[in-house]
């Protein structure tokens, strides 16, 4: 268990996280690991065989701290919030622009430009490293093509089909962004619930965490999750999280992906495979994983939309706002998050 930007990610199996008073403590095999301040708090998140206790839950609900139940591969299995914060009016506006196309497809086709605008970045940086670059750059004009097509698409439908298509080009160009020669980690496509290679269990550990940092800082600024643009509502969807994910993936996950492969900070042995073929990171690796989660989010960067530099971890909040303030009416559009 970690503390990591007031979040707190609890991955022993086993373990059995309490309240003692105003302290969320959590106990291994009957022993006090770990006590914090629950004031120090924003998340709790936890993976796979970990107890809450109902005090807990409840403390954390009065709190306004938000508790993520995740699969050990990372799986979003359920979310206890609080009471949402920020003005009733808000989330008025923001469930009517959800039933307004006119609304709604300016905003997901922020979503989208913003996803197509990072996976560009990410394979051109890819192909000025390599000597071999013919698949990256085809994949990268494929991206420019899908930027240049959103204006001109008439509705959510046209939208989506043009972010899938993007999303195809630029995943069966993702192997060549490895530079590790080890068939362990070869890379076929996406694929998920299970995983069935190293390289999208990676991929949807990192997407979970992901997911949890968006559902987060939505709800800071008082938001719902639930009800988003781009993706379909569905019971216990968090459409919205999965929207504002977006732009983020190819810039955070996909990227950190690419580092802990290509750096050999993650091994072959570090994975498990199941019966059936699906594959688990090990208790171990999902620890490193964390660790270069919380080192990547702090990083600084220029944000180029305000022009000045914060940490990684807090563009996600910002956008979160950005969001926020383009439903109330304070800014004409949202801007998604793209890096130089």
């Amino acid at each position: 268990m970690e503390v990591i930007q007031n979040i707190l990610y609890v991955m022993t199996q086993g373990a059995y996280v309490r309240r003692d008073h105003l302290t969320v403590q959590v106990e291994v095999e009957g022993k006090v690991r770990l006590g914090v301040p629950m004031h120090n708090l924003e998340a709790v998140v936890v993976f796979g065989h970990v107890m809450v206790s109902p005090g807990m839950l409840q403390g954390c609900a009065e709190h306004g701290i938000a508790v993520t139940f995740l699969t050990e591969s990372g799986r979003l299995m359920a979310r206890l919030d609080g009471p949402l914060s920020g003005n009733v009016l808000l989330r008025r506006e923001q469930f009517r622009w959800a039933d307004q196309e006119d609304k709604a497809l300016p905003l997901a086709k922020g979503f989208v430009a913003g996803k197509l605008h990072n996976a560009r970045a990410s394979l051109l940086r890819s192909a000025r490293e390599t000597t071999t670059a013919e698949r990256l750059l085809a994949a990268a004009e494929a991206q420019a093509a899908g930027i240049r097509r959103i204006n001109a698409a008439g509705d959510l439908d046209i939208l989506r089909g043009i972010e899938g298509a993007a999303a195809r080009e630029y995943f069966a160009a993702f192997a060549d962004m490895l530079r590790v020669d080890d068939d362990a980690f070869s890379y076929d496509g996406r694929n998920r619930r299970p995983p069935l290679d190293r390289m999208n269990a990676l991929l949807s550990f990192l997407y979970s965490l992901l997911l949890a940092d968006c559902a987060a800082a939505l709800a800071g600024v008082g938001l719902d999750a639930n009800v988003g643009y781009l993706h379909s509502d569905r019971p216990g969807k968090p459409s919205l999280a999965l929207d504002l994910m977006e732009e983020f993936r190819p810039l955070l996950a996909d990227r950190l992906a690419l580092t802990l492969v290509n750096r050999k900070q993650v091994q072959a042995g570090g994975f498990d495979v199941q019966e059936g073929g699906a594959v688990m990171m090990t208790e171990a690796t999902r620890r490193d994983v964390v660790t270069a989660w919380r080192e990547r989010k702090l990083d600084m960067v220029t944000h180029t939309l305000l022009g000045r530099q914060m940490p990684v971890g807090m563009l996600i909040h910002t956008q979160a706002r950005i969001l926020a303030r383009n439903i109330r009416g304070d800014v004409p559009e949202y801007v998604p998050c793209t890096l130089r």
